[in-house]
């Protein structure tokens, strides 16, 4: 047993953190070596403040090589503990009690203990902060340290996911007393110490000595990030040996890397998703048939076929996908109909509607071509969209959460509510369509009731309710679910299960993969 899984989670949450590092890797791992990763997602404004990671250059870098979390998401999906070894919960679910992994140290020496949790997560929740991971610090009432190991967390209601939510890549465990010096420097507790960190451009890190994950992770003496945001020059990369893996190959070229005898496609199914968010606080989104013309108005098929070529599935307008335990399947489709987007037009008084429709492929790769493809199948709907082809650098900061109507991409989470709580409860950082309280009443009401449900067959029916609600009636488009594809050199191995949370297996190569 490696993990636990969500049914299991509060009948067995004393086990997991004890099993999780005690088992062997599904096949013998090389110690030694180097690992050389093309990678995207990166920026200048790029930073050790885990706060501010939004894409898979940081995630890599920190959660997945240089820091540490109080629990893992295994590359199966289960749950293991990290720096909690294990962790109990009350019936209710409201107060949760995680016991410390100990002798444990920092890059700089200092042990850990249950100081450092404290004062990391309250980064979270500090006047003036933007982490997406303020809504989970948030419901947390009280923090006690009960010793050095033991930590006690009292939640405002029940929360039968909260150890899931620990393993946020937001919530990055740093030295108490020394915070904004592990920022600066990047000191966490991770199996690979800094030597050099130029933001948006290259990380070097080399192993940890006397790690506290032993030989069962992080088989690479030395790793190096590089960053290239280009798709054609990450793809030239690695066809000339300059790295040894990339993520998110180009679809267009996918069949030169699959001739090429030293290199592998890797392709996992998870929910990752291309969407168009629309923000229902500005007109004119805000009126629920105009969102319900444009959800008639799109092609997902389409999209699917052209933009993914294949690899990836139909979305559904909701952002729980077929890796999410309480996925509806059963929700019927909806298709593309112009008829009726002209009918949903005109219940909002219009004979046709004139909108900017921003994208760049910072958002997704292909997203101009998505979007351009929406405006050729709106149009037949009576819907004039306008692209409106924004610069990459800085399409987060400046566009996302800014412009009206925007590309976006979401890697999905592992619950159902780590998601809804991220992106789709009223007020939260990262509520790109600004739904809230007056247009989501009863959603928003499921949300908090499900949080606490202990019983799956509820949460079920909860869970596909708030789907429904998504699908009729919010301010999201997602058009698609799109496979992660990456390729490798074969120079690296990698084990049989690859992770399918985040790109390049959770983000965790540098700790699960090692030289051939």
């Amino acid at each position: 047993m490696h993990g636990i899984s969500r049914r299991g989670l509060l009948k067995t949450g004393v086990a997991a953190g004890v099993l999780s590092l005690s088992g062997m890797p599904l096949r013998a791992q090389t110690r030694g070596g180097k690992l050389t990763a093309g990678l995207s997602g990166a920026n200048t404004s790029d930073s050790w403040d885990g706060r501010t990671h939004s894409d898979l250059y940081m995630i890599a870098s920190a959660q997945g090589a240089v820091f540490d979390s109080l629990t893992e998401v295994a590359a199966d999906g289960s749950l293991k503990g990290e720096l909690a070894e294990s962790w109990e919960a009350s019936a209710d679910a409201k107060t949760w009690t995680f016991n410390l992994r100990q002798g444990v140290t920092f890059h700089n020496g200092k042990a850990f203990g249950a100081d450092d949790v404290i004062e990391s997560l309250q980064l979270h929740v500090a006047e003036g902060s933007k982490s997406a991971a303020q809504p989970i610090v948030a419901a947390i009432a009280e923090m006690t340290k009960i010793t050095d190991s033991q930590v006690q967390f009292t939640l405002e209601s029940g929360n039968a996911d909260f150890p899931y939510l620990m393993s946020d890549y937001h919530l990055l465990m740093y030295p108490a007393g020394q915070i904004e010096e592990a920022i600066a420097q990047g000191i966490g507790t991770g199996l690979y110490q800094v030597q050099s960190f130029d933001p948006g451009v290259r990380m070097v890190a080399t192993r940890y000595p006397d790690h506290y994950k032993g030989d069962s992770a992080g088989y690479f003496d030395e790793i190096e990030y590089i960053a290239i945001n280009d798709n054609t020059a990450r793809m030239n990369a690695l066809m000339t040996g300059q790295v040894d893996a990339i993520n998110r190959i180009d679809f267009k070229t996918e069949a030169l890397l699959r001739a090429n005898p030293a290199l592998r496609i890797q392709e996992v199914t998870g929910n990752q998703q291309y969407t168009f968010p629309m923000l229902t606080d500005v007109a004119p989104f805000n009126d629920v048939n105009i969102r319900k013309a444009l959800k008639y108005g799109i092609n997902r098929q389409e999209m699917v076929d052209k933009i993914l070529l294949g690899h990836g599935a139909v979305g559904n307008d909701t952002p729980i996908g077929p890796a999410n335990q309480f996925y509806n399947a059963e929700m019927e489709q909806l298709d593309y109909d112009p008829d009726q987007a002209k009918f949903y037009l005109q219940q909002a008084g219009l004979d046709s509607l004139d909108i900017d429709l921003s994208a760049s492929n910072a958002a997704f790769e292909g997203a101009v071509d998505a979007a351009q493809l929406f405006q050729s199948s709106a149009a037949a709907g009576g819907i004039n969209i306008n692209v409106v082809q924004e610069p990459a650098d800085g399409y987060w900061s400046n566009v996302w959460l800014k412009k009206p109507f925007c590309a976006c991409y979401w890697s999905g989470r592992a619950t159902e509510d780590w998601m809804f709580s991220t992106a789709y409860e009223a007020g939260v950082p990262w509520n790109d369509s600004q739904w809230d309280e007056k247009d989501s009443a009863r959603f928003q009401e499921l949300l908090l009731m499900a949080r606490a449900e202990l019983d799956s067959n509820t949460r079920r029916d909860q869970y596909h309710e708030m789907q429904q609600i998504l699908r009729d009636e919010g301010g999201v488009l997602v058009p698609m679910f799109a496979n992660y594809v990456q390729a490798v050199n074969n120079r690296i191995s990698s084990p049989d299960t690859v992770g399918n949370l985040w790109q390049m297996d959770n983000a965790r190569m540098a700790e699960r993969w090692s030289v051939a």
